[in-house]
């Protein structure tokens, strides 16, 4: 199971900046569930708090007040039943593609032939089998994002958890990364929350979106088009996409706010 829960989480930060001190409410009592298996998209203008609710949901904040809970036990920092990928793969430069990988593995302390093994059946997962021995410097962005998802499910967490994965790769790459991570999903059934502020990508990817402005959740919609996807190519023509896609647009520019 994986069912993740946000009940009433906020989040203040305090700041000091030229000896004055400044608080900053980055999260305002937000609540929603997200399923077993289920992805849900966080979107919303920057500094709407979407990956500060990522990190409080990883453990790497703690949230001011309210709870997140993963099948009800409540999250007390960092725990292997999440695996969180973030916008750059961050790997370490002097290690290849697999021992990237098999790092996390020993911090889990596994060891011995389970070790190998399970890291290249997650690189062969994300299409890297051919590429294992590979430094970060001799891979491409959109290899290292593969790496960095291969890392954080080779310790088949109950959560996957994604900060804008994709933002910093271009359009091509990005697509083909979109269309990966649905197969995945649909093989490994994780649970996914999913930081984007591409409307196409939430639509195109999540069962659910929700929508966030200044550290509230304002809207929560359901994206009508089933599991699995059709070639995505053939999502953007779907009267659906494009009415989706408009809901959420008109949810996000209601009170003037600019997406």
């Amino acid at each position: 199971m994986g069912e993740v829960s946000f009940q009433d989480v906020s989040k203040r930060f305090t700041l000091r900046v030229d000896e004055e001190v400044h608080h900053v409410q980055a999260l305002d009592r937000i609540s929603f569930t997200v399923n077993d298996g289920e992805i849900v998209a966080l979107i919303g203008p920057s500094g709407c708090g979407k990956t500060t609710a990522l990190r409080v949901a990883m453990g790497l904040d703690s949230s001011t007040a309210g709870r997140v809970t993963v099948d009800g036990r409540e999250i007390k920092g960092c725990g292997y039943d999440r695996g969180m990928v973030f916008q750059h793969a961050e790997l370490l430069p002097w290690l290849s593609a697999l021992q990237n990988v098999m790092f996390g593995l020993e911090m889990k302390g596994v060891r011995g032939a389970e070790l190998r093994s399970t890291a290249e059946r997650y690189l062969d997962l994300v299409g890297l089998k051919d590429s294992q021995n590979r430094r970060p410097h001799q891979l491409s962005g959109g290899m290292k994002q593969r790496v960095g998802i291969a890392r954080a499910l080779a310790i088949d967490p109950k959560v996957l958890l994604m900060d804008e994965p994709f933002g910093a790769l271009d359009a091509q790459t990005r697509e083909s990364l979109q269309a990966e991570l649905l197969d995945i999903h649909a093989r490994t059934k994780k649970t996914v929350i999913f930081v984007t502020h591409d409307l196409d990508e939430a639509v195109l990817i999540a069962d659910r979106i929700v929508v966030m402005k200044r550290g509230r959740v304002t809207e929560i919609m359901n994206v009508p088009l089933g599991r699995p996807r059709p070639d995505l190519g053939k999502v953007r023509g779907m009267p659906e996409f494009a009415e989706t896609r408009y809901k959420v647009w008109r949810a996000l520019h209601e009170d003037g706010t600019v997406h």
